[in-house]
């Protein structure tokens, strides 16, 4: 049986219940998780409003707590879990799909909760754990990280002898009519933004003022936008798995006004992660309280929900990989990209189209591991594995690519 236990119930969540919903030939059972259930109803009773009558199953669970959750796993006894939830679970959550002998697949890299810092290590270091479990872990298997890992396997298995330079874009030219907000999580997003930019140079990797490293890159159907260098998980494990890359980079895309909010949170302490304490009056009134807050967290609870973002979000994504490298003694180069319509993800899914290229790849990955195509002992990126099968199946669930060879990649 192909049994599955979904935890988190945010946009990506929501965009991925709903393409497995719609691929109920591949998975058998359903079970979508989180800290609070009804989020967990709420996006079964949209799924079935869309005419899909797949059973889901929901549960209730703190996926800080390692008991909880292997609780959980026995009772549903699930052959894989997808974990959508914070970041900062990552490791729990391995720890209690080991516990019960349950293999595992994320979309983003383990970061600890007091430190705005994010790697591959911790992760990584489950390697010989699984291994010697029998069970699978896939990390990573979003867009970016996922997709670009994929399209970075896919460019060397069939238009390169050797990869020498990688470059991924992304870049979001939507418009959510929102003064400020952000697109996943405020609080992972504001985190992953304004940390130091981080690039590979020959062997080395570089260090940068956040956003200090910028500019214009033109994105197909949409025209060029300013680009910045940040640091991007999928970046470590590519330059390791392709150890033929000299330079590699991770560009994305702000506006002014994102970016002069931005400015003005970190300059009044918004983006602090540290608790704090504060004078708060009493429910009765009657005194106050010294209470203890993390300004970001706080910030977080009174920025709109990326889940709300959707109805009247216009626009599209351009997210891609743009390669140098020898072919044949000669050297090329090779552009490979999605365009996604926020609208168009919206009235599929009720999300926007953030949200969509990453739970859609999400899905896919589950897929791949129940046909039995990604599926190995051990810890695994997603370019570890065969990419033709996972693009196939990106041009049949709603994210088509398109290629560029030889043309200007800018960089």
């Amino acid at each position: 049986m192909a049994r599955i236990l979904m935890i988190g119930a945010g946009g990506v969540a929501t965009v991925a219940a709903h393409k497995i919903a719609q691929n109920a030939d591949v998975f058998d059972e359903f079970i979508i998780a989180s800290r609070r259930k009804e989020k967990c109803d709420a996006i079964v009773e949209a799924i079935h409003k869309k005419g899909l009558t797949m059973d889901i199953k929901t549960a209730q669970v703190d996926a800080d707590d390692v008991e909880q959750l292997k609780a959980l796993f026995n009772e549903y006894k699930p052959e894989l879990v997808l974990n959508l939830a914070l970041p900062y679970q990552d490791l729990t959550i391995m720890d209690a799909c080991l516990a019960c002998g349950v293999n595992y697949m994320d979309t983003a890299n383990y970061e600890p909760k007091d430190e705005a810092h994010f790697e591959y290590s911790w992760q990584w270091a489950y390697k010989q754990r699984f291994e010697d479990a029998g069970l699978c872990a896939i990390l990573g298997c979003g867009f970016d990280p996922g997709v670009s890992g994929i399209y970075t396997a896919y460019a060397a298995k069939h238009h390169f002898d050797e990869m020498t330079q990688l470059d991924i874009v992304d870049c979001n030219a939507g418009n959510h009519h929102k003064a400020f907000a952000t697109n996943f999580n405020p609080e992972i997003n504001i985190r992953e933004i304004t940390q130091k930019g981080l690039y590979y140079e020959n062997g080395e990797w570089k260090e940068t003022e956040p956003l200090s490293v910028h500019k214009p890159l033109t994105y197909p159907n949409i025209g060029p936008r300013e680009s910045y260098l940040m640091h991007h998980e999928e970046l470590e494990s590519l330059v390791k798995n392709y150890p033929s890359i000299k330079l590699a980079r991770f560009w994305m895309t702000f506006g002014q006004q994102y970016l002069t909010y931005l400015d003005v949170i970190q300059n009044i302490g918004m983006s602090r992660i540290d608790e704090i304490e504060y004078e708060a009056p009493l429910v009765n009134g009657e005194g106050t309280a010294r209470v203890k807050i993390v300004p970001l967290q706080f910030l977080k609870a009174v920025l709109p929900n990326p889940q709300d973002l959707g109805e009247n979000y216009d626009g599209e994504t351009s997210i891609g990989c743009r390669i140098k490298g020898i072919k044949d003694g000669k050297e090329r180069t090779y552009y490979v990209y999605n365009n996604c319509s926020h609208q168009a993800a919206y009235e599929e899914t009720g999300m926007q189209g953030v949200s969509y290229t990453t739970g859609v790849p999400a899905m896919i990955g589950a897929m791949m591991f129940f046909k039995g195509l990604w599926r190995k002992p051990g810890v695994w990126n997603v370019e570890e594995f065969d990419p033709d099968p996972f693009m196939e199946q990106l041009n049949k669930q709603g994210l088509p690519w398109h290629e560029v060879f030889d043309g200007d990649l800018e960089l």
